[in-house]
């Protein structure tokens, strides 16, 4: 089968929806089948050698998150010649704006079935860019009628569907789980990162991966760490909006000398040596849906400190593959130390957490396959096919 892929973000700037979509991409390329991915060019870069194709159009960078570009694809005419030459047999769209109604139009006018995936809290990001409630109302019912438009709607967790019915969605909604791939590293390239950043000593390390973004509760994890009474090397990997403030937060706490901010991190290699080498994974966030970074931390033997509640949560058993923590510095501080002062008991949660969490790629993609197959089956009968 033809799969279109319709992503506000991708590569280089691999985002929590941006790894979704590229590994639905590979998979499916991996699994014999045409997938083709439409985001906008964020450089020049070499991005080949995927068993997958990029259809690509220009786009400017956001105000506020420069890394990010957004385009409009039905104003590139390279893009639209590229698209016109593709008969898809399905549509999958993982964001509700511009790639999004891109996406809509296209099944619209090539008639194809439509699936949409609900990834974030686009409540929470309005209100961030805007600062104003009223527009963040307006952005919601927004996204609930682009949600509306398409043939079916999945989501990645049970919370993360309840907060698209919060936003007035009625409709069916489908609990399509993220994946992750156990990538074991080998000592000698995880010795040369550990290296790299300085992680070679005996110090517990307390890793944090995602955005530099407030929104992601940063600040609780700042908090927490500058109580501990005990070593510690705070890495946090990401880029984002925040990072100088972060930063001046960090040495206001007298934890600037421990805390080691990464910058963004494209290498899957140096990512899993930081997991494999960190004690504790710090992500605290209420706002992810279903974070794959949680995972990707486990699948590397290392359990996680999540919110008690939280999207994050619903796969972790407090003590048993993880920790949960109240919405809350000192408790997160608290669960920490305890962690840390226990190491045997420490590991034997990261291999429960190995063991429970992740779930391959590859078993996702049988499912995906399946209700991808459904769904065109359906449009056709519906076209009298």
């Amino acid at each position: 089968m033809r799969v279109l892929q319709f992503s506000d973000s991708f590569l280089p700037v691999m985002d929590g929806v941006g790894n979704v979509v590229y590994q639905y991409a590979v998979n499916l390329g991996l699994r014999g089948h045409e997938s083709y991915v439409v985001a906008p060019q964020t450089d020049t870069g070499y991005r080949g050698n995927f068993p997958f194709e990029i259809v690509d159009y220009t786009g400017v960078p956001l105000p506020k998150l420069k890394s990010y570009k957004v385009g409009t694809p039905v104003l590139d005419a390279h893009c639209k010649r590229r698209l016109a030459t593709i008969q898809a047999d399905i549509v999958h769209v993982h964001s509700p704006f511009t790639a999004g109604q891109a996406g809509i139009s296209y099944a619209q006018k090539r008639g194809c079935p439509i699936v949409g995936t609900f990834h974030s809290k686009y409540y929470d990001d309005f209100l961030q860019v805007t600062g104003i409630e009223l527009l963040a109302e307006v952005g919601v019912k927004y996204v609930v009628s682009f949600y509306e438009k398409c043939d079916e709607v999945w989501a990645v967790s049970a919370s993360s569907a309840d907060t698209l019915r919060s936003y007035g969605y009625t409709g069916s909604v489908r609990i399509m789980p993220n994946g992750t791939d156990i990538h074991p590293v080998e000592d000698a390239a995880a010795h040369a990162v550990w290296e790299r950043y300085g992680l070679m000593g005996e110090t517990p390390v307390l890793l944090y991966v995602g955005q530099i973004n407030w929104k992601k509760n940063l600040r609780h994890i700042l908090e927490a760490c500058a109580k501990l009474e005990r070593p510690f090397q705070l890495v946090m990997a990401g880029q984002g909006p925040h990072e100088k403030e972060v930063r001046q937060l960090a040495n206001s706490l007298g934890i600037g000398d421990q805390t080691l901010l990464t910058g963004h991190i494209t290498d899957s290699v140096t990512l899993n040596a930081l997991y494999r080498r960190a004690d504790l994974f710090l992500f605290p966030s209420i706002y992810d849906n279903s974070p794959l970074v949680v995972r990707e931390a486990a699948a590397m033997g290392t359990p996680a400190v999540v919110t008690r509640g939280s999207s994050a949560a619903e796969c972790v058993t407090d003590g048993e593959n993880g920790f949960l923590c109240q919405d809350d510095a000192a408790d997160i501080a608290r669960i920490i130390d305890g962690a840390l002062a226990d190491p045997e008991a420490l590991e034997r949660v990261g291999q429960r957490a190995r063991d429970t969490i992740p779930v391959p790629w590859a078993r996702l993609m049988d499912d995906v396959l399946e209700v991808y197959g459904q769904l065109i089956k359906a449009h056709s009968k519906g076209k009298g096919a």
